[in-house]
């Protein structure tokens, strides 16, 4: 009897299916690189069909090939990256970097070939809608600057930059992963005086589990925050510091040590600038955002600067005093801030995070998250089911009542997973992520609805008992489901244009911002709390201590985040990429900086928004789009009724104005058609007390 054929593996191989939501459950490491050899030889075919003389100039006929083929290159693509942050393994690590030069090789050819190029510039703009008209500008100046224009030598060379970026930005990512995996205090009681009692107890879980006496002190936020906040400890803060500050760098372990990939960055990113013809990697970074030019953007920040700094210098003379004082500091170091403040935040306004902290469940938390996006804009938020990557991922579909009437039901508007969790393998910080966009499709005339990723990193509950949230976290929680709002309730067809997609980076903050503002209206945040252990909610004298405490160092975080944010901007623009990144970063500091972090500090080696994240002379945005978040929510507090919630008529306008269009046309049009005018800085200084 012969033995029959082998199945085609490639049908079995979950990236390559389709049909609806990603097989996360399926996939595994092995997938990973038949599956993207498959879709890039799909890519490839569907790039020669329509760059052959013979294929029309149409945008429709182009999308329907080229676009579908990208399309699942991307989602496959998409699914595997997303692992890759929040289930790490070896094996996966080993096939990503398999694959990824291959990716991005296709990704750079695709953006730099002059054939598709000269296609799109024979289409005739004037026959295309609204929304195609802004997605094919938006392409013919993606064109130029993914090198379309080059030519040979120049061309080869910029392709190469592309692909070695990719695998030192990859690299960057997983030295800061390991650098904070690796690292692990296994702390006694007595080093515990003051730490929250439920981070002490996970803290003694995880230690049990690996066998060990005493609490196991990582560096991830949920178990450093706390410790650097709130023990008593000083020997105890000085070595988590340490160890956090100085991951992935010289000061750290040599194997995990980023400072020969930033040099590598810097220069090929200045050498990819000046093969397109610019000076600096800040002037490219700029060409698709809001600002004009990275003078303008030192001027914006200098400016917010000089008004922030009174109130830092006031916060760190206000902490000096009370260190010595009542905390018996004469000479306060760099580990000790944060307890200082905590301890001043408590006697100020009698009350502690800790104390906070116990009201806002994570259930009860993401009910009142729920309603607030339900009332607001108009939408119903459903439990859903989804294959997922980690038992504490949940599901959920957004729907909204039926145009034609109740009588038709309710119409999807989008889905989106909800990670939550802190854990080994899972990169730290808290993002929004597409799993497909808003599309109707040009294969089949179907319309895609939106998929989106929320990301964080919060304490998972002990001992039977929910998660406990600070309201830092609830903030994050807020923030994120702005940008998953973005993403999911735009009402544009064109995939390129549609939810955040074709968004000036610099604008894309705005309705993360935006929904921060909610975690402080008390109509809001009374429905989002119930005590762990009574179920009593937040109590209204409580919140109001909070609401007195919310600009408690605001001056000094408008500083640090202007820090954070000139150094980036310096670096693409002014920094010689073979010399030392530190002096710069020292000279930002003396400029700055009220609080002087120590000559060991090397924060830059862990800041992946720069190095790994798309936010490279970018990370500026984040101050700039909270300039349009204040002015847009003073719209909602200028409409608020006597309850205190916000105008259900001016949250349709700003659904209508800013998050439905998406990138369809620039973010100052929707800005204006919102506010009826251009942003001001007074909203944002008012809202930070710095008025």
């Amino acid at each position: 009897m012969t033995n029959p054929l082998p199945a085609n593996p490639l049908l079995a191989n979950p990236l390559l299916d389709f049909h609806d939501l990603p097989l996360f459950d399926q996939v595994k490491p092995e997938h990973v690189v038949p599956a993207m050899d498959a879709l890039l030889a799909q890519a490839d075919r569907a790039l020669e069909t329509v760059t052959a003389p013979d294929f029309p100039a149409q945008w429709e006929a182009i999308a329907k090939v080229l676009d579908v083929a990208t399309e699942n290159l991307g989602r496959a693509w998409g699914v595997v990256s997303h692992l890759n942050g929040v289930a790490d393994t070896p094996e996966l690590r080993t096939a990503y970097n398999a694959a990824l030069p291959k990716v991005t090789e296709f990704w750079t050819r695709l953006g730099a070939d002059e054939r598709l190029y000269a296609k799109y510039k024979a289409i005739d703009a004037s026959t295309l809608n609204a929304e195609r008209r802004q997605a094919h500008k938006n392409a013919m100046r993606n064109f130029v600057l993914s090198g379309a224009e080059l030519q040979g030598e120049a061309k080869e060379r910029f392709a190469r930059i592309q692909e070695r970026q990719a695998e030192l930005s990859q690299k960057f990512s997983e030295h800061v992963l390991d650098a904070t995996d690796a690292y692990a205090w296994y702390a006694d009681d007595s080093e515990l005086a003051g730490v929250p009692p439920d981070v002490v107890q996970a803290a003694r879980a995880a230690a049990q589990a690996e066998g060990k006496s005493g609490h196991k002190l990582t560096l991830k936020m949920p178990v450093y925050l706390p410790v650097m906040q709130f023990g008593h400890d000083r020997t105890l803060r000085e070595r988590l510091y340490r160890a956090y500050v100085t991951r992935a760098s010289d000061q750290g372990e040599p194997r995990f040590d980023n400072t020969p990939l930033i040099g590598e960055i810097l220069a090929l990113r200045k050498e990819e600038a000046q093969l397109l013809g610019y000076k600096n990697f800040s002037e490219v970074s700029l060409v698709p955002k809001m600002a004009e030019s990275p003078a303008q953007v030192l001027q914006f920040l200098r400016d917010l600067a000089r008004r922030a700094r009174p109130y830092a210098e006031r916060d760190v003379a206000d902490m000096r005093t009370f260190a010595g004082e009542k905390l018996g500091m004469a000479d306060p170091q760099a580990w000790d801030w944060s307890y200082i403040g905590e301890k001043l935040k408590e006697e100020r306004y009698a009350f502690s995070e800790q104390e906070v902290k116990q009201y806002f469940t994570g259930p009860k938390v993401l009910a009142g998250l729920f309603k607030i996006v339900e009332t607001l804009f108009e939408v119903e938020i459903r439990r859903d089911n989804a294959p997922v990557w980690n038992p504490s991922v949940e599901f959920y579909r957004i729907e909204r009542p039926h145009p034609e009437g109740a009588h038709k039901g309710t119409q999807l508007v989008g889905q989106f997973y909800l990670d939550p969790s802190a854990r080994s393998g899972k990169r730290g910080g808290a993002w929004m992520d597409d799993v497909r966009a808003r599309w109707l499709r040009p294969d089949d005339g179907r319309l895609q609805t939106p998929v989106a990723h929320l990301v964080c990193n919060f304490a998972d509950g002990v001992e039977g008992r929910p998660p406990l949230l600070t309201h830092d976290d609830v903030i994050t929680l807020f923030h994120e489901s702005g940008h998953g709002l973005h993403h999911m309730l735009t009402q544009v067809d064109e995939r390129d244009v549609s939810g955040i997609s074709g968004v000036e980076w610099d604008a894309v903050e705005l309705p993360s911002q935006f929904m921060e503002n909610f975690c402080w209206e008390w109509g809001v945040l009374k429905h989002m709390t119930a005590h762990v252990d009574t179920g009593e909610p937040l109590p209204r004298a409580l919140f109001d201590k909070m609401l007195a405490a919310k600009n408690f160092q605001s001056g000094l975080q408008t500083l640090r985040q202007i820090e954070f944010s000139l150094v980036d901007m310096l670096l693409h623009s002014e920094q010689d990429p073979a010399a030392d990144i530190q002096p710069l970063v020292a000279r930002v500091r003396a400029e700055i900086s009220v609080l002087q972090p120590p000559a060991f500090s090397r924060t830059a080696h862990s800041f992946s928004h720069i190095f790994a994240g798309g936010y490279a002379a970018g990370y500026y945005s984040y101050k700039w789009a909270e300039v349009l978040s204040a002015d847009a929510y003073a719209a909602f507090e200028e409409t608020s009724g006597n309850d205190g919630l916000p105008s259900v008529e001016t949250g349709r306008k700003y659904r209508r104005a800013i998050l439905e269009v998406g990138g369809s046309r620039p973010a100052m049009e929707s800005f204006k058609e919102f506010r009826g005018r251009e942003p001001t800085l007074d909203a944002l200084l008012r809202h930070q007390g710095m008025a």
